[in-house]
C-alpha cells in the first residue's frame, strides 16, 4: 500500500482502544509459526491501575478484546515477578532482554513478551536462533499486508512493563535486522487515569542484512503515566528479527535557571508595541520560509481601494524590522492561502465584489488563484478554481496537494463544489476529477489533517452558525463520506472560535477555544473543547474555560464577569508544546478582549499571561517567529478603522537564561523517516519541526508541532523523522532544539521531502550502520495508526448534485442599508442595547461610528426616524425623545 492516501483505504471489523490489535494466534519456539489472514482490531492495555483524576482528562479508553492466551500470559507474569523499583540510570529496566526465558504454555510469545496489531495482513512472529547474543531472537513477518501492522511488545502488566517516572527519559535500544523499510519502534504509556494509550512512533528503523543498534530517547514521560511498554512495529512486507533490548533512565535535568528579566516577565514573559506601523491592512499573515512574513491585505476591507483597483501586500523582515510593499494583481482580501511544498504560497479566490449597498447581494467570490514566490517576493497567476469561494478552507495534504471547501461564490451564494490543487500537475483539477459531497461547509471551516489522511472539521468557521448536525464531523476523501462527531459545546456559538491541533501531532488532540454567533449577536463565550481522535469514537469533552481578562464596553477596560468570554481569538502553537491564546472581543467587531493565557497540553491547563495592550478583534493575526516571539497585527472594528500597530510578545522562555544553539545543521533537505543529524552546544530534552503560519480570521489549519525523537551522543544528536506524511505535510519547517528548561534554539529552516522522494529515503548500508542523511536505499510506507475507526454515526455518502447553497447576503452580521460596505453596524444589536432608537445611536455613537449615510429608503434598525438620510442625527435622537 503506498505512504501517500486521502484516506483509509480498506477497513476490518470494529477497532477497540489503542491501535494494539492483538492477533489471537500465539506462535511457537522452532519459527514455524502460523501466518494470520485476518482483520484483528485495536486492544486497549488490560492493566489498569488507581490514580487520582487530573482535571478535563480525555475520556478512558474503552477496554479491549483480548485473547484468553495472551491475557493469561499477562497475569501469570503478574504472580511471577513483583511490581518493579523506581529506575536508577544505568540500570536495565527491560525484564527479559533477549528472549531466552520462555513464555508459560505451549507455543507461547517469550516470557514478558506479547504480539498486537491490526489490519487485514497474513504475519507471523517465532522465537529464533538467529540471536545477536545468547540462543534467542525474536522475528516479526509480514508475507501480504493491505493495511495495519504486527508488533511485538513488552507485556502491558505490573510485573513486564517497567516503570516510570514522571518528567524523565528513558534511552532505548535494540538489535535488529530487517529485510522491510516498513519497521519502527513503537512505544505505548499507561495512564493511571485511562488505562494503555498509543504514545508514539520513535525511529523508522532502516534496512539491514546484517545486526545493527537502533537507539532512541523517549519524549519527556507525561503526568499521570507510571509505565511503559515498546517494541518493533512492521508495517510493510518483510521481517525484522530483533534482539537484547536495554531501556536505561536518563539523568534527571539541571536545576531551574536564573531569571533574565523581572520576576513578573519571567512569569507571564512581555509585550511590546514596535516602532514602525504596519502599512498595510493586512488580515491574511503568512511566515515565509526565509523568515520574512508575507502580510495580505488585497483592498483590506475599504471600499474606496476596492474602487480605486489599488491592492497592497507587504512583506515584513524581522530582522530588521522592516517593510516592502509588494505589487497585488488583485483583492485578495478574505482569499484562502497555504504553504505549498515547494515553499511558495498557493492564494485561492478573494474579493469580487462588496455587498450592494441596498443589501440584496452579498459578498462575491472570484475563482482567480495565484501562487506568491518567497524569492523574488512577486505574485504569479495559476489556472482558475472551479467555483468563486470567498472565505475558503485550505488544506495541505500527506502527497502535498490542497484540498478546499466552503465560502462564496461569483453570485454570493454558498459553494458547494471542493476544489483540489494537483501538486503533480501543479494546477488545480476540473471538477470531475476530484470527490464530490455537494455540502455546504460554510466559510473559512478549520479542516484539519488526521494521520490517516481524513480530515477533521472542528466546528470552527466564521459567521453564522455552523454546519448542519452536531457541528463536527470526520470527511474521508478516498471514500466520499462525512460522519459527524459529537461532544461541541454550543455548536451555533462557535463563530470566529480558534482550533489547533496541539503539540505534539503525534497525539492527534484539538482544543476549540471560545467564539459566539454574528446572527444573533450574544456575549462571546468561554467554553473549550477537547477531542482525542486517537480515540475508536472520539467525541468532544469540555475542557477547563477560558480566563478572563478585561473587556472594553466603550467606557475603558472593565474585568469580565460572568461567562464572558470572546470571539476572534489567536492560538499559536509555541516551541516548548504549550499554545498561547490571545486576542479577541466579546462582540460582533466590537468590545475588545484583553487576555493571553498559555495553554499546557499536558495538563489541559490555562495560565494566564501578560497582555497584548493593542485590540486585537476582528481581522487580527498572531503568529509565531523562527526566534520564538510572537507576532500580533491588525484589528477593523464595525466602524471600518483599521488598527497598524504591531506588538511582539516574549513568552517567559525566554527569559530563563542562555538559549541552547544549533551548532551544525548536516543537511537540510529532509526525507520521510530520516535520521538527520544536528550538533548543539549543549543538553536538550526535544527537538520539533512547527509549520509555519498561514493565518487568517483565527483559522490555521495547516499549524502543527511534530515531536522528533532523539537519539544523543553527547553533543551531537540523530532527529527521528515520523515516516507518515500525514503527520508532517511535505513542506518548509522551523527545527527548534529546546533544554530541559523549556527553552528554545532560535529555529533552522529545514525541508521535509515530498512524495517524489519517498523513495530516496534512506534504508541504510545492509550489515552496517547508517551514517545520518544518507539519502539512497528503498521505498517505504507510512505507518498508520488504527485511530477513530469506531464511529458512532452512519457516515453519510454524497447529496444530491446542486449548484449552489442560498445564503443571506447579510452573512457577515452587518445591515448594509447604513455607511459604506467597509462599516458593520450590526443586523442585531448586543442583548445590552434596547432596542430604541437612542440605545443603538448611543452604542454605536461609543463604538466610534460616525456618519452614517441611511442607503435607500429602507431604515429595519429605525435608526432615521426624521428621514433625512442621515442616522443617528440629532433630529432622530431628539424625535425619539419626544
Amino acid at each position: 500500500m503506498g505512504a501517500l492516501r486521502f484516506g483509509r483505504g480498506p477497513r476490518g471489523a470494529a477497532s477497540t482502544g489503542t491501535s494494539r490489535g492483538v492477533t489471537g494466534v500465539a506462535t511457537g519456539f522452532t519459527g514455524t509459526a502460523t501466518g494470520v489472514t485476518g482483520v484483528a482490531r485495536a486492544a486497549s492495555g488490560s492493566a489498569r491501575s488507581a490514580g487520582s483524576v487530573r482535571p478535563f482528562r480525555r475520556p478512558p479508553a474503552r477496554r479491549s478484546r483480548r485473547t484468553a492466551l495472551l491475557a493469561v500470559a499477562a497475569l501469570t507474569g503478574g504472580l511471577l515477578l513483583s511490581t518493579q523499583q523506581p529506575a536508577a540510570a544505568g540500570v536495565n529496566l527491560v525484564k527479559n532482554p533477549g528472549f531466552e526465558t520462555a513464555g508459560a504454555g505451549a507455543g507461547a510469545m517469550p516470557y514478558c513478551w506479547e504480539q498486537s496489531g491490526w489490519g487485514d495482513n497474513d504475519f507471523s512472529f517465532a522465537t529464533v536462533a538467529d540471536a545477536h547474543s545468547g540462543t534467542k531472537a525474536l522475528k516479526v513477518e509480514l508475507t501480504r499486508r493491505v493495511d495495519g501492522d504486527r508488533k511485538a511488545l513488552i507485556t502491558e502488566s505490573v510485573a513486564c512493563a517497567p516503570d516510570v517516572v514522571q518528567d524523565r527519559q528513558y534511552d532505548l535500544s535494540l538489535w535488529y535486522k530487517s529485510t522491510t523499510p516498513d519497521a519502527a519502534i513503537t512505544l505505548f504509556r499507561h495512564d493511571t487515569t485511562a488505562g494503555w494509550q498509543y504514545w508514539t512512533d520513535l525511529k523508522t528503523l532502516d534496512l539491514s542484512a546484517g545486526y545493527q543498534r537502533a537507539e532512541v530517547r523517549t519524549p519527556v514521560v507525561p503526568p499521570g503515566t507510571d509505565r511503559i511498554t515498546w517494541g518493533v512495529s512492521v508495517y510493510g512486507t518483510g521481517s525484522v528479527t530483533s534482539d537484547d533490548y536495554t531501556m536505561e533512565e536518563v539523568a534527571p535535568p539541571p536545576a531551574e535557571p536564573e531569571c533574565t528579566g523581572t520576576a513578573q516577565e519571567c512569569l507571564d514573559g512581555r509585550w511590546e508595541v514596535l516602532p514602525t506601523e504596519n502599512p498595510v491592512r493586512s488580515m491574511h499573515s503568512v511566515v515565509l520560509n526565509n523568515g520574512k512574513v508575507l502580510l495580505i491585505a488585497g483592498s483590506g476591507n475599504d471600499t474606496d481601494m476596492f474602487e480605486a483597483g489599488t491592492f497592497t501586500s507587504a512583506v515584513y523582515d524581522p530582522e530588521d524590522g522592516s517593510y516592502r510593499t509588494v505589487p497585488t494583481p488583485d483583492d485578495m482580501f478574505c482569499a484562502g492561502h497555504v504553504q505549498l511544498s515547494d515553499g511558495r504560497v498557493l492564494v485561492m479566490s478573494g474579493n469580487k465584489g462588496y455587498p450592494s449597498a441596498d443589501g440584496t447581494v452579498g459578498y462575491q467570490g472570484y475563482k482567480d488563484s495565484y501562487v506568491f514566490d518567497p524569492v523574488t517576493e512577486t505574485y504569479s497567476r495559476t489556472n482558475d478554481m472551479n467555483d468563486g469561494h470567498w472565505y475558503p478552507s485550505a488544506t495541505i495534504m500527506g502527497n502535498g496537494d490542497v484540498l478546499s471547501f466552503g465560502g462564496l461564490r461569483e453570485d454570493s451564494s454558498g459553494s458547494v463544489t471542493a476544489e483540489r490543487w494537483s501538486a503533480a500537475q501543479n494546477q488545480w483539477l476540473p471538477t470531475w476529477q476530484v470527490n464530490q459531497t455537494w455540502s455546504y461547509w460554510g466559510l473559512y471551516p478549520s479542516m484539519i489533517l488526521m494521520q490517516d489522511g481524513r480530515l477533521f472539521y472542528s466546528g470552527s468557521h466564521v459567521f453564522g452558525n455552523g454546519t448542519p448536525g452536531t457541528g463536527s464531523s470526520i470527511y474521508d476523501y478516498d471514500a466520499n463520506t462525512v460522519t459527524d462527531v459529537a461532544g461541541l459545546q454550543n455548536k451555533d456559538e462557535r463563530d470566529q472560535s480558534a482550533s489547533v491541533l496541539l503539540p505534539p501531532a503525534q497525539d492527534q488532540r484539538v482544543l476549540t477555544i471560545g467564539g459566539g454567533n454574528i446572527d444573533s449577536n450574544p456575549e462571546a463565550n468561554r467554553l473549550t473543547d477537547l477531542i482525542d481522535l486517537k480515540e475508536p469514537n472520539p467525541v468532544y469533552t469540555p475542557g477547563p474555560p477560558l480566563p478572563q481578562g478585561t473587556v472594553d464596553l466603550g467606557a475603558g477596560p472593565q474585568p469580565q464577569t460572568g461567562a464572558q468570554g470572546k470571539m476572534y481569538g489567536s492560538a499559536v502553537l509555541l516551541p516548548d508544546g504549550t499554545v498561547l491564546e490571545t486576542g479577541g472581543a466579546l462582540h460582533n467587531r466590537a468590545n475588545p478582549v484583553y487576555e493571553s493565557s498559555i495553554f499546557d497540553p499536558r495538563t489541559d491547563t490555562f495560565d494566564p499571561v501578560a497582555v497584548d495592550p493593542e485590540a486585537r478583534g476582528y481581522h487580527s493575526s498572531a503568529f509565531l517567529l523562527p526566534d520564538g516571539r510572537v507576532m500580533t497585527t491588525g484589528d477593523n472594528p464595525g466602524n471600518g478603522t483599521w488598527n497598524h500597530q504591531v506588538s511582539l510578545y516574549t513568552p517567559p522562555y525566554l527569559l530563563k537564561g542562555p538559549r541552547p544553539e544549533i551548532t551544525s545543521l548536516i543537511d537540510d533537505q529532509w526525507l520521510y523517516g530520516d535520521t538527520q543529524r544536528i550538533t548543539v552546544d549543549r543538553p536538550i530534552a526535544k527537538a520539533e519541526l512547527i509549520r509555519p503560519a498561514a493565518v487568517t480570521h483565527s483559522s490555521d489549519p495547516n499549524q502543527r508541532f511534530v515531536d522528533l525523537p532523539l537519539t544523543v551522543d553527547g553533543n551531537n544528536v540523530d532527529l527521528n523523522v515520523t515516516s507518515n506524511p500525514n503527520l508532517a505535510p511535505p513542506g518548509w519547517y522551523m527545527l527548534f532544539a529546546v533544554d530541559a528548561n523549556g527553552v528554545p534554539s532560535v529555529a533552522e529552516w529545514v525541508h521535509l521531502g515530498g512524495p517524489e522522494t519517498l523513495a530516496k529515503r534512506s534504508a541504510g548500508v545492509a550489515g552496517s550502520e547508517a551514517s545520518a542523511g544518507s539519502a539512497a536505499g528503498s521505498a517505504h510506507a507510512a505507518h498508520v495508526q488504527d485511530f477513530a475507526g469506531d464511529l458512532a454515526k452512519p457516515a453519510k455518502k454524497p447529496g444530491k448534485k446542486r449548484t449552489s447553497a442560498p445564503v443571506s447576503p447579510q452573512i457577515a452580521g452587518c445591515d448594509r442599508h447604513y455607511g459604506s460596505a467597509n462599516v458593520c453596524v450590526p443586523t442585531v444589536f448586543p442583548e445590552t442595547v434596547k432596542a430604541t432608537t437612542k440605545a443603538r445611536c448611543d452604542w454605536l455613537a461609543e463604538n466610534a461610528y460616525g456618519r452614517l449615510k441611511v442607503n435607500g429608503k429602507d431604515d429595519p434598525l429605525r435608526l432615521d426616524p426624521d428621514k433625512d438620510g442621515t442616522a443617528c442625527g440629532k433630529g432622530d435622537v431628539r424625535r425619539t425623545r419626544g
